[in-house]
């Protein structure tokens, strides 16, 4: 079902197609009516004596002045009278001309990109962006359409898709390309740069609270693997005792940013990194893991599961009340306030927005103008004129007003000289 927009727009486009055809109509009758007030005026002034001659001179000057524009303001459009009188109907039968004239005009005066930039930077990008999402339900208004179109998007993504993707695709690549160089130089770089303490960091913390939030899961451990004959007060003296320690351990590890744990878990990481990249056995063994586990079934299937529950996360974060939704709203809300007080940052989007615009005219401006040839080229040529007198016939008829005013002084002034 289209969408009521589009009814809309073209109810517009409709209602000022008819108001220009009723401005036109008054304009036409306006300049025939002073060809006819010209006519009747010379027809009884006719053979007049006097004050009588100049004006029966001057209503003949200013009818064939008419004549003559409404002649030329007519033969643009079709031909006068419907006689086919050379050089007349030209926008009909030059269309194409015309419209390959028209995409160059605007193409080398529009369409360059210093024009574009300075159009754009005058615009003022980022303050009106700044105010139409400052007001209110603006900002609501445009999640929503995002929304709307990120879960349409997602919706048509089908697990079958996925599956394909992933099988066909994914999978054959990851298993052609040897990933040992690749893991091992961003494994290297991530131990250099000490990115991978706040994992440790973490894993520490949790560690700890889990210990000590489960001892009688530990205890539970221990007893099962100890020895049979081993008396049940033993059992649980061990237990508790490895449990004490283990926190005891681990808690040392959290707090202790140069512990030996940790140095001897960062030298390992050094040297898979290295080996990864240098070591050829181990790069065949990681390779082989790698085989091993893209061969596996449940592969596609883990990967297809995995984006089914994304998917319903994500559709789920997008509806009216989801967490993603409401969060997208304030930080849209949060750009709209930036941009009116980071001057630097309105700056930035400013440039950003000439750069683009001026980019994209600089590349692609011949092609976007083809869109002038192309559709004018579709337009029958009657169909054309009829438009483009639509749009500039109101104008044209003041050629014939000022013709008929001018050609009767013209007529005035020549009838007077001859007198003299």
């Amino acid at each position: 079902m289209p969408d009521s927009s589009s009814f809309a727009l073209s109810g517009d486009l409709v209602g000022k197609d008819a108001e220009r055809r009723r401005s036109l109509r008054r304009m036409r009758i306006l300049a025939t009516s002073l060809l006819l007030v010209a006519a009747v005026v010379f027809v009884l002034t006719l053979d007049g004596e006097g004050w009588v001659g100049y004006v029966n001179a001057t209503a003949e000057a200013a009818m064939v002045g008419a004549i003559a524009d409404w002649f030329a303001v007519t033969a643009l459009f079709r031909h006068p009278l419907g006689l086919p009188i050379p050089h007349t109907a030209i926008i009909p039968r030059r269309k194409a001309s015309l419209g390959e004239s028209l995409q160059d005009f605007v193409v080398d005066n529009f369409l360059q990109p210093e024009v574009v930039r300075e159009r754009v930077l005058a615009v003022g990008v980022a303050d009106r962006a700044a105010q139409w999402l400052q007001e209110p339900g603006h900002a609501e208004r445009l999640v929503r359409a995002g929304s709307r179109i990120a879960a349409h998007g997602l919706d048509r993504i089908s697990d079958d898709d996925v599956e394909s993707l992933v099988r066909d695709v994914l999978v054959p690549k990851l298993a052609d390309e040897p990933l040992g160089p690749a893991v091992g130089q961003m494994l290297g770089e991530i131990v250099r740069d000490g990115a991978h303490t706040g994992l440790v960091d973490l894993v520490a913390e949790e560690l700890h609270r889990w210990l000590l939030s489960n001892q009688r899961e530990v205890a539970s451990i221990v007893e099962q693997r100890a020895p049979w004959w081993t008396p049940q007060w033993v059992d649980e003296r061990v237990a508790a005792r490895l449990h004490l320690e283990a926190v005891r351990w681990v808690a040392e590890i959290r707090d202790d940013p140069h512990h030996r744990a940790r140095g001897a878990l960062d030298h390992w990481l050094g040297q898979l990194a290295h080996d990864l990249q240098f070591h050829a056995d181990t790069r065949d063994r990681a390779d082989r893991l790698k085989e091993r586990v893209l061969a596996q079934p449940q592969v596609v299937a883990s990967a297809v599961s995995l984006w089914t529950s994304l998917k319903g996360v994500l559709t789920e974060a997008l509806t009216e009340d989801g967490l993603l939704r409401r969060r997208a709203v304030e930080e849209v809300q949060a750009l709209g306030r930036r941009l009116q007080a980071d001057e630097r940052l309105a700056t930035r989007v400013d440039d950003l927005a000439a750069d683009v615009a001026s980019y994209t005219v600089e590349r692609h401006g011949d092609e976007l103008a083809t869109v002038i040839s192309a559709t004018v080229e579709r337009w029958d040529g009657v169909e054309t004129a009829q438009r483009i007198e639509l749009h500039v016939g109101r104008d044209l008829q003041f050629i014939r007003i000022n013709g008929t005013v001018v050609g009767g002084l013209a007529g005035l002034v020549i009838h007077t000289l001859a007198q003299l």
